[in-house]
């Protein structure tokens, strides 16, 4: 692709620049300086006019811009997050995500003023495959921090950067004060007490104030917008963004907001039914989530949680309260499944598979009926199957016997188990998720689906027995990070949380398609009988219905 010339006469810094891209061995941080007026921000735009294009050089390529970046930085960390399809809330958060990701990112942030922005990017170049393009007005607080640091800076006041004779027409072309255009910023006079008025405001302007507002939590709406964080600053309704935060906002909140928030959400596509979140008393919040599981058999309408430890609390679905729990004696859980007669299985974080019958109704007899069942059952054959495998996710459905259990692995490659015995490799990378339920064909015949997401972002489905489809039933250019699949009162139904923050529900027999975005990063989902849609992060559990769309004729 061919690049037009600059504004301003600045060839010899668009030069300077793109050679610094392409220099394995340059600074990460590129410091563009200068007075004020003097070209920054039209050089960066050039840049990031062509660096963003599919068709750009890898070398040349940008991956995210923050025009508002002196403004906040929080929004500066969701704005990154959002473009790189990562979830984080602050810089911490976004430090950490992008430490686990290898490919090489280039971050452009115009008119950075702001000390607390510059520290963001000290973190940043921290890590080799980054690279930073910073617009900052010599003498700000925030040159003065970014300059100490290892950097290659351009300086725009310096006539090396410009070709004198285009950079003087340029000038002339200004208004007469001889800079750029720019819009004077907004004074926002928005009620951060009033939930209605910050749902309705700008998001950028409500995150703005609200960061500032260190000595006010405005009866909890503060903590409930930081803690909902990039979720808020997508274009979407009042009413969206009214649940969000009622999803996020806590019992210790101000009891007049809920009711605010809950009466403003009501034309949200979803209706909250609970939401537990981190510091809640009534009932009490279940700790972290690292995994999930609906109940069967003895533990019908219960939500299996697994957190940090190795402890599996058990609540009724209903309403989140408790009903018992399993220790799993100092392994960590990463899958659960329940089996029809109520044991629970589970698969560890090195991927070994375990079993607790605490809930299994023991079967009785004495005599020859006792010694009959010694022989082994059909989920203890089962059980003993998977315990031979180490897989990265695991999933089981009822059947004709003993049901049928599904395990995947490292490969892509997905393993079932029970009634019927198969293997088909459906990913290219690990898979992360696994799904199982029964399908119904006619009155009389079902038949095991499987569903399976993966590191490369692809949802496959394959019914054990059969060839699966080639094509992957949804596709997102980010991890799938847990998934589950139901036959609902609504039809059959599939759920998938995604590495960048989404959950997305699907009812495949109507067609519809509707996303949440809960704004912590969301650690499994899973969905039950009712139609109900469970969200677990690490400091909330959320409980949803999504609202389905009658329509009156076919479904596109």
């Amino acid at each position: 692709m061919r690049w037009e010339r600059p504004a301003a006469g600045r060839e010899p810094a668009a030069a300077a620049l793109l050679g610094w891209l392409a220099d394995p061995q340059a600074p990460r941080l590129c410091l563009v300086s200068g007075s004020e007026g003097c070209g920054k921000s039209a050089l960066l735009a050039w840049l990031v006019r062509h660096g963003s294009q599919t068709e750009t050089a890898p070398e040349r390529a940008v991956h995210a811009v923050v025009p508002s970046a002196g403004k906040s930085l929080y929004g500066t960390v969701w704005s990154i997050a959002d473009q790189l399809g990562l979830v984080a809330r602050i810089p911490g958060e976004l430090v950490a995500s992008l430490r686990l990701d290898p490919r090489r990112t280039v971050i452009v942030l115009p008119d950075l003023h702001s000390e607390s922005v510059a520290e963001l990017v000290l973190a940043l170049i921290q890590l080799p495959q980054l690279r930073l393009i910073v617009e900052s007005r010599t003498g700000s607080p925030a040159h003065r921090l970014l300059a100490q640091a290892e950097c290659a800076e351009l300086n725009l006041d310096l006539e090396q950067w410009r070709d004198e004779h285009r950079y003087e027409q340029w000038r002339a072309s200004l208004p007469e004060n001889g800079a750029l255009a720019t819009p004077a910023p907004r004074v926002g006079n928005v009620d951060l007490s009033d939930p209605l008025a910050v749902c309705e405001a700008d998001p950028w302007e409500v995150t703005a104030a609200f960061e500032a507002e260190t000595e006010h939590s405005h009866g909890g709406l503060r903590d409930a917008w930081l803690r909902a964080g990039q979720a808020l600053r997508f274009e979407q309704p009042p009413a969206s963004r009214a649940l969000t935060l009622l999803t996020v906002l806590g019992d210790g909140a101000d009891p007049r907001l809920a009711p605010a928030l809950a009466a403003q959400a009501h034309a949200s596509p979803w209706r909250m039914e609970w939401s537990r979140v981190r510091g809640d008393m009534a009932p009490p919040w279940p700790g972290p989530v690292s995994a999930l599981a609906t109940g069967k058999g003895p533990l019908a309408n219960c939500l299996l949680i697994a957190g940090h430890g190795s402890v599996t609390r058990i609540v009724h679905v209903a309403d989140a309260t408790s009903r018992g729990r399993l220790s799993w004696a100092g392994v960590q859980p990463d899958s659960l499944s329940v089996l029809a007669d109520g044991t629970v299985v589970m698969l560890d974080e090195h991927g070994r598979v375990h079993t607790d019958t605490t809930w299994v109704a023991q079967p009785g007899g004495s005599g020859i009926a006792g010694l009959l069942s010694d022989a082994p059952t059909g989920t203890e054959v089962l059980t003993n199957d998977l315990r031979e495998q180490v897989g990265t996710a695991l999933a089981y459905t009822e059947g004709r016997a003993v049901g049928v259990a599904a395990l995947g692995d490292a490969t892509g490659t997905v393993r079932a188990f029970g009634d019927v015995a198969a293997t088909v490799a459906l990913h290219n990378g690990p898979v992360t998720a696994l799904a199982a339920v029964r399908m119904r064909l006619d009155s009389e015949t079902t038949v095991p689906l499987i569903y399976s997401g993966g590191v490369d972002g692809a949802v496959h489905v394959w019914s054990p027995g059969n060839a699966p489809m080639t094509a992957p039933v949804l596709q997102r250019p980010c991890p799938v990070v847990s998934l589950d699949a139901e036959a609902t009162k609504n039809g059959l139904a599939t759920v998938v949380a995604w590495g960048d923050g989404a959950v997305e529900c699907v009812y495949w027999d109507t067609g519809v398609q509707q996303t949440f975005r809960p704004g912590p990063p969301v650690r499994a989902v899973v969905l039950d009988e009712d139609g109900r849609v469970l969200i677990g992060m690490d400091e909330a559990l959320t409980c949803l219905i999504p609202q389905q769309p009658r329509f009156d004729g076919d479904v596109a």
